[in-house]
């Protein structure tokens, strides 16, 4: 078995999970709703706050999706209680980033400000003018726009300029030494 799969998912309070036909499940919660459809042939049980991911048997399919669906149900919980949020960081002389209105301008070194807007659910912060906070409730949402956002100028090995995750090592590598006589 899992050991993933085998974990109940613990539902707070304030979180309504309704599991439909076909484990199309919809989850909401304070800070907004996520739905979802799961693979059909496991059986998702709800009872006294916890949500349990069976599999009917030990076939290869089923043990592939069980994991998978007990941690894609375990985000959506999480996702509308407390939401999640990826920082990222820019480096470089006279890199910057603004927001204006909902929409992140970014000025990295193109002859033109870069401007993005979110996708629904998804918000943007600063923290200061080189700290990006991107949050929301969906984790694949807000990792794929925070992977969208590196993606405008990701970190280069000479110097480290560029925008990176919070926290991420980018591997330097020597410059050019000289002509040898």
């Amino acid at each position: 078995m899992s050991r993933i799969g085998r974990k109940p998912i613990t539902v707070p309070s304030g979180v309504e999970v309704r599991i439909g036909e076909q484990n199309f499940v919809e989850v909401k919660g304070p800070k907004g709703q996520l739905s979802q459809q799961f693979h059909g042939d496991l059986t998702l049980t709800q009872d006294n706050g916890t949500i349990m991911v069976e599999r009917p048997d030990d076939e290869r399919e089923h043990r592939s999706v069980h994991g998978l669906t007990r941690s894609l149900l375990n985000n959506m919980v999480v996702g509308v209680t407390d939401g999640f949020k990826k920082n990222l960081e820019i480096q470089g002389v006279g890199y910057r980033a603004a927001i204006d209105g909902k929409t992140l301008v970014l000025n990295v070194g193109y002859s033109h400000p870069v401007r993005m807007t979110p996708v629904e659910g998804v918000m943007f912060a600063l923290d200061g003018q080189t700290k990006i906070i991107v949050s929301g409730s969906d984790k694949q949402q807000v990792g794929e726009e925070a992977a969208r956002i590196r993606r405008v100028r990701p970190p280069e090995p000479y110097k480290g300029k560029g925008i990176r995750y919070e926290g991420e090592y980018v591997r330097r590598k020597a410059g050019k030494t000289g002509k040898a006589k």
